[in-house]
């Protein structure tokens, strides 16, 4: 799946660009200042909701009765097909066929910030994902004086347990922006999380490091965004029965990411797919409405047992 068409109206820049640069430099430069304008309106926007999520939000309680919690490693029951052949089935043997086959909710979504931010970044991706469908939407709070991933990723996984207990699922899906992606995938693949996590969506996630701003190598969790950091190679290591599917979001304008293909998640042993989007910036990635609909489709994607992510990968679009 690819992302496109991230347009700005900035027109009143572009006749002039287009007369003093080359075609394919002006087309280039055009993008970029799109972009960077649209980066430059959401970081205002942002500064404007950012005292809104620095609480952590009220947790929702379960929306039906909570059946007992089951370890998630029990496979759940598959529906079985509709009987094509039967025509005549009475009201008493479709009312028991329900109460056999009861229909199950989709899991709920976990939201994960990225590094000194907090919730109110996934304001309209919130909106987004509870106008399709999903009824369970958490964020998670955590510190911007956290200086471990490894210590932000148990924090995840007491909350994401709280969740399951608290509204009877024996899953969640997760959705992470930067370094809450990093977060997140430390989770499940080094904690035992992918028993708890059936998806894990990243978006601009450093997956093997980034080498941006420098200066930033002070703060602790920055040095574990590093290239060659002790928690990134951790992550390395052989993930053989890890069940959590990954899907990276990753944009050819990411200023944060150095090099950009650091957001795509590389490894063998994992189920991942790595969708790259064109000319947005890191803090468009949890806004942008062409990205949530990609998120959508990514959460509501039925996994296929015993095919392999790579078959799978074209399964995803964006109109």
């Amino acid at each position: 799946m690819k992302v496109t068409r991230a347009v700005l109206p900035f027109y009143p820049l572009l006749p002039l660009c287009q007369r003093l640069l080359p075609n394919r430099l002006a087309g280039l430069s055009l993008t970029l200042l799109k972009a960077t304008a649209l980066e430059v309106a959401i970081l205002a926007g942002h500064l404007i909701l950012y005292p809104t999520g620095i609480t952590q939000e009220r947790r929702q309680g379960a929306t039906s009765p909570s059946p007992t919690l089951v370890p998630a490693s029990v496979p759940r029951p598959r529906r079985a097909p509709d009987d094509l052949t039967a025509g005549t089935a009475t009201e008493t043997d479709r009312d028991a066929e329900a109460t056999r086959l009861p229909t199950q909710s989709k899991p709920p979504v976990v939201l994960l910030h990225g590094f000194i931010d907090n919730r109110s970044v996934f304001v309209l991706l919130r909106r987004s994902l509870a106008q399709h469908g999903r009824q369970q939407i958490e964020s998670l709070n955590y510190s911007p004086l956290t200086c471990d991933i490894r210590t932000a990723a148990e924090l995840l996984g007491r909350h994401i347990e709280e969740i399951c207990e608290r509204t009877g699922q024996q899953e969640v899906d997760v959705v992470g922006h930067s370094l809450g992606g990093l977060i997140a995938r430390y989770y499940v693949q080094r904690l035992g999380g992918d028993i708890r996590v059936r998806t894990l969506v990243t978006l601009g996630t450093p997956h093997s490091g980034t080498r941006v701003v420098p200066l930033m190598n002070a703060h602790p969790i920055v040095r574990q965004m590093r290239p060659g950091s002790t928690v990134l190679e951790e992550l390395r290591e052989p993930a053989p029965a890890c069940r959590t599917r990954f899907v990276s979001f990753w944009s050819d304008l990411d200023q944060l990411m150095d090099p950009l293909e650091t957001a795509c998640v590389e490894h063998p042993d994992l189920l991942t797919q790595n969708v790259r989007v064109s000319g947005i910036g890191h803090l468009a990635l949890p806004v942008h409405p062409a990205v949530a609909a990609g998120i959508r489709q990514a959460l509501d994607l039925e996994e296929t047992a015993g095919v392999p992510a790579a078959a799978r990968a074209g399964g995803l679009t964006v109109a």
